[in-house]
């Protein structure tokens, strides 16, 4: 069962390849995306990822949560259901 996951406080110049390098060495990755807003198409500083293995999701989490990236701290978590 695949596990999404929120990153939060990326670096501006993250894009989707980096954002999935930076957690394929946990495992198998589903997809990775950086949210871009749609009128200036420059990063938000956020993102998702899907896994495929859930034990791997859950150590991703752990391990990178706080962890830094181009000296941001990351906010790693399980992803929330879209709010309507």
């Amino acid at each position: 069962m695949t596990k999404n996951i929120y990153v939060g406080n990326l670096p501006f110049s993250t894009d989707d390849q980096e954002l999935e390098n930076v957690f394929a060495e946990y495992g198998e990755i589903s997809s990775a995306k950086v949210i871009k807003d749609r009128f200036t198409n420059r990063s938000r500083g956020f993102g998702f990822v899907e896994m495929e293995n859930e034990e791997e999701a859950d150590k991703a989490i752990e391990e990178l949560n706080g962890s830094s990236l181009e000296g941001r701290t990351l906010k790693v978590d399980e992803a929330k259901p879209k709010r309507r």
